[in-house]
């Protein structure tokens, strides 16, 4: 939890601003949207807020994304609950659950995470993505601050940042999670969240999107290298990445097999709990729940009073 700033909005339709997910600058780059921790004046509903960037998304675009993802229901996508907009600025809410985004987790643990867990969160990353393209659909906001890790497993948000964005604008996205095909203007496709979820797990892996193979763990260096190939045609299908993920070990280099069909097979992560998270990273999940908790709601402001009709 970080605290609001002077030009944080003390309210966004039914929800009074509490304190901001994220921090001023992370390691992770740039975060695409504005992510509050918010609660009804009445104290009973607390979500996770978000907004557009005012320099970084167009505001009707957003909002459509927004609206887009609350229908896909695609598992591992953050799904919006409820949408709005305040004088002008469209939001969408959550229902609270402790979260922290990917560079807040690293921030915790004190570093990159260990390798088990960069499978583990990758696979799941990697079987909403396979659902989502085959349903024909790319994210196109994939990027460590929108990994949002959490006791049940990973959520991706900031959907559509890339769509959004603002005319001749940037996204609001880590430099090395945009594919070189969308630094150059072209359209998002599915192989673009391969390129962006490859550099995520590159930088859960080494605290860097572009790492030097040497920072990278050796079983994970053929695959995430795959995933970051500048021509799309050599990349491999988010299945492919889950099938790599979800049948190798630390100890073994992972091998791209054929690409199984659009919907990913079962696998053993299927039937398992979500990845035990690092022990600092559940300590800072406790203390971002207890802090929350023991938040006292501000003075709603007052209500904008109604236009008068000038006769």
């Amino acid at each position: 939890m970080e605290r609001l700033r002077h030009d944080d909005p003390p309210r966004l339709g039914p929800y009074l601003t509490l304190a901001r997910l994220d921090a001023d600058s992370t390691d992770g780059g740039a975060v695409p949207e504005r992510r509050y921790l918010a609660r009804t004046a009445d104290g009973e509903r607390t979500v996770l807020l978000c907004a557009p960037l005012a320099d970084a998304a167009a505001p009707a675009a957003w909002a459509m994304e927004a609206e887009l993802a609350s229908r896909l229901s695609v598992p591992r996508f953050l799904r919006p609950a409820s949408q709005g907009s305040e004088a002008g600025l469209p939001w969408y809410a959550v229902p609270y659950t402790p979260v922290l985004p990917l560079p807040a987790a690293l921030a915790a643990h004190g570093g990159p995470l260990p390798e088990d867990l960069v499978r583990r969160l990758g696979a799941a990353l990697a079987a909403g993505l396979a659902a989502a393209h085959a349903r024909g659909q790319a994210h196109a906001g994939v990027s460590p601050a929108a990994v949002l890790l959490g006791a049940a497993g990973p959520l991706l948000g900031c959907f559509g940042a890339v769509r959004s964005a603002a005319p001749g604008g940037r996204p609001g996205l880590d430099p090395g999670c945009l594919a070189p095909e969308l630094r150059s203007g072209g359209r998002p496709e599915p192989l673009g969240d391969v390129f962006a979820l490859g550099a995520v797990l590159a930088y859960a892996a080494s605290g860097h999107t572009v790492p030097e193979q040497s920072e990278l763990p050796p079983g994970l260096r053929r695959l995430l290298a795959s995933c970051l190939a500048r021509d799309p045609a050599d990349r491999p299908s988010a299945p492919q990445v889950l099938h790599a993920l979800s049948t190798t070990g630390p100890a073994r280099t992972p091998a791209l097999a054929p690409a199984p069909a659009a919907t990913p097979a079962a696998t053993v992560l299927d039937e398992q709990a979500p990845p035990p998270l690092p022990g600092r990273v559940v300590a800072a999940l406790a203390a971002q729940s207890a802090e929350l908790l023991a938040s006292e709601l501000p003075a709603a402001p007052p209500a904008r009073p109604a236009p008068q009709k000038v006769h």
